[in-house]
């Protein structure tokens, strides 16, 4: 059942927004992005988290567009760009530099990431610092997996049967659920990213598993193909601001060794009320940040 009744007017005008889209290769992978705004400006790369695309920011991109341009990328492996054999914050930074090239901003571009998004931006950061004017992370865990979680993932991958496939997309999207879980989400919003997350998919002849239907766009089999550099060896070579959101992921000990890894110049900035994936549950607080923090990087 549809939301969109419900949902406020800033929303549905945001989503009528003009937005363009595109492709670009990146790192041998063909990378997809939509851009709003008037191309040639300075701007802004929006990078999402795991499993999810650029579809996430359909309601935040046109509100930051005012005097720029912005683009939002789907990270191979996500969306509907490439999947690949092998997975790396090299490749992933690429794509991202990439993009905001190939959507039309104008100079070094600011990067906003979210949760993987935000650690994609910080090794971009440390990779293509001259590149880049800023970047802003949001509830991001800066900081090298043990050997503990590699493990883990490592036999979540091997354990993993064929993406599910659902005969409606309804069915699907009843079924949409955010990782890790969060109460406070706006039906609208999480409805919206919900339908961009899936793809049909044809009917696969004596596999009753792979009968024609609905499936979820990101690669299922990515955590178990991801090879990751050591974040804590890593140093920003640009503009670094933190945005921590008050029911996020990041408790107190591990923020205390982010802010130390951030450099001593970060920008520190607290979402209040705010869950690990702010812009569903508070898009407007999201908006509010990036456009005061823009305006001040700006000057």
């Amino acid at each position: 059942m549809s939301n969109s009744g419900s949902a406020p007017q800033w929303f549905v005008d945001a989503l009528a927004t003009p937005v363009e889209t595109g492709k670009v290769e990146a790192a041998g992978a063909t990378i997809a992005y939509r851009a709003w705004g008037e191309s040639g400006l300075p701007g802004i790369v929006l990078v999402h988290g795991g499993m999810a695309h650029s579809g996430w920011w359909d309601h935040i991109g046109p509100q930051l567009a005012a005097g720029r341009r912005v683009v939002a990328l789907d990270l191979s492996g996500h969306g509907d760009s490439d999947h690949r054999e092998h997975y790396t914050l090299e490749a992933w930074s690429a794509e991202v530099v990439a993009a905001a090239r190939a959507g039309g901003i104008s100079g070094p571009p600011v990067l906003i990431g979210h949760s993987m998004g935000g650690i994609v931006s910080f090794a971009a950061s440390h990779l293509h610092g001259d590149e880049l004017a800023g970047v802003v992370i949001i509830d991001s865990p800066i900081r090298d997996m043990t050997p503990e979680e590699l493990e883990m993932r490592a036999k979540a991958v091997a354990n993993a049967g064929p993406p599910k496939v659902y005969a409606a997309a309804e069915d699907a999207v009843a079924r949409f659920r955010l990782v890790p879980p969060q109460d406070d989400a706006e039906p609208y919003v999480l409805e919206h990213i919900a339908r961009g997350s899936l793809k049909q998919v044809d009917g696969d002849d004596g596999d009753a598993v792979r009968a024609g239907g609905w499936s979820w766009k990101f690669d299922n089999l990515r955590m178990g193909r991801e090879g990751r550099r050591s974040l804590e060896a890593m140093s920003p070579g640009c503009a670094v601001a933190y945005f921590r959101c008050e029911r996020g992921i990041i408790d107190d000990a591990l923020y205390g060794r982010m802010v130390d890894n951030l450099g001593p110049d970060a920008l520190l900035i607290d979402l209040p009320a705010s869950g690990h994936h702010p812009m569903i549950d508070q898009p407007l607080a999201v908006v509010a940040a990036a456009r005061t923090l823009l305006a001040a990087w700006g000057r």
